[in-house]
């Protein structure tokens, strides 16, 4: 059996490894070293954050059995993709792969923010009002398959190596749980580790019901796309402690914080305007 064989059979367990063990350490970090007082009842929350993520998990087994690592599997079979076509040294085509796989993580995430109908569906994931390790897992069952949908198309046209693809599922997901940690880094760490890695500071500011702080700070792993494009912001306005978390408007835990007010919540409103180019929004108008 080769490499690839090995991951192929064992890409379940090897994410969800990954993912119950930095779940654990983040869980346990905030009941160690919070970074803010939670507002709402922590046991509510996660039940039903974690309700959504059991959700989207069956519907995607269902919907797409060979999930990432079989579309890049059959891509190498069938020479597809960029990098099926012209040689790289393995390493260095790892980690290119991994590199433009977050840069399109990053552009899905600014395009779910940019455009209307999209922002309804991610305003799920903004409408917690609470931050901590379990809203990094928070996004609605439509943005799940078409972010999925977004990853396949990816790996088809690049032809990332299947343990490329491996490692930066397992890369996201550890970010993505470290990043909404509700925990507390030292300062100066901060300041070395965000040059790199997006950190729960750093992440924290993108979740402000204020309106540019929000359209700031796209990035779930790598840092360097929110400095690269003009979207990075250090702090928020108020500081970490101050801030509001949340989208303004919807300030109801029972819509916001139930599993079947967060699954009605893109069909709830009008369609506005963009959301990531408005920057005034009156009393009654919805985000």
């Amino acid at each position: 059996m080769n490499w690839d064989d090995w991951i192929l059979d064992h890409e379940v367990l090897i994410r969800l490894s990954f993912f119950f063990g930095i779940f654990a350490l983040v869980a346990l970090w905030e009941v160690v070293s919070p970074r803010r007082e939670l507002t709402v009842s922590k046991a509510v929350r996660w039940a039903n954050n974690l309700g959504l993520v059991f959700l989207n998990s069956i519907v995607l087994r269902l919907l797409f059995p060979a999930a990432a690592v079989g579309v890049a599997a059959t891509a190498a079979q069938q020479g597809w993709g960029l990098l099926n076509l012209y040689y790289l040294p393995f390493p260095v085509a790892v980690i290119l792969a991994v590199v433009v796989m977050d840069f399109v993580i990053w552009l899905q995430h600014v395009m779910f923010h940019a455009i209307p109908v999209l922002w309804r569906i991610h305003r799920v994931h903004h409408a917690d009002l609470d931050y901590d390790v379990t809203t990094g897992a928070r996004f609605h069952t439509i943005e799940i398959i078409l972010s999925m949908l977004i990853k396949f198309a990816t790996i088809v046209l690049l032809g990332p190596a299947v343990v490329a693809v491996v490692i930066f599922e397992v890369m996201l997901n550890a970010t993505a749980m470290f990043n909404h940690g509700n925990v507390k880094l030292p300062t100066g760490l901060d300041r070395v580790l965000r040059w790199f890695l997006v950190t729960p500071d750093m992440h924290r500011v993108h979740h402000s019901v204020e309106d540019d702080e929000a359209n700031s700070n796209f990035g779930f792993s790598l840092s360097w796309w929110d400095r690269l494009f003009g979207t990075y912001r250090d702090q928020p306005r108020k500081g970490h402690e101050g801030m509001s978390i949340g989208i303004r408007g919807y300030r109801d835990a029972r819509q916001v914080d139930r599993l079947p007010g967060m699954l009605a919540l893109p069909f709830v409103g009008r369609v506005t305007g963009y959301a990531i180019n408005r920057r005034e929004w009156s009393d009654g108008d919805e985000k």
